[in-house]
């Protein structure tokens, strides 16, 4: 629930430059929530990485056995690699999966 709240942080802060109300946030929200695996997160092995929020993503991604994080900013997540996941770009993860060619 923690990262949901994030996300929706987030999203709110940042509606008036996406061109979203902000009904339109909460209802994609809900829409995500509604279509997602939910997970328990157990771990208590903080802090890995610098920013709190991403704890959260890696403890997600750890839990769900992702193989990657998707993110721009892939430095905040240093040494996630000692749980076997990979933090690539956007278009690194599209040219892995074979939707982009270099």
């Amino acid at each position: 629930m923690a990262l949901v709240l994030e996300y929706e942080d987030v999203l709110q802060r940042q509606r008036t430059e996406l061109g979203l109300s902000q009904d339109e946030v909460t209802d994609f929200i809900d829409a995500l929530c509604s279509m997602a695996h939910h997970h328990k997160i157990y771990f208590l092995w903080r802090p890995i990485l610098s920013d709190v929020n991403d704890e959260l993503v890696l403890e997600l991604a750890v839990t769900a056995k992702c193989e990657y994080i998707v993110t721009h900013n892939t430095s905040d997540f240093k040494g996630v690699d000692k749980f076997e996941i990979q933090a690539v770009t956007p278009k690194e993860f599209l040219r892995i999966i074979g939707e982009v060619k270099e």
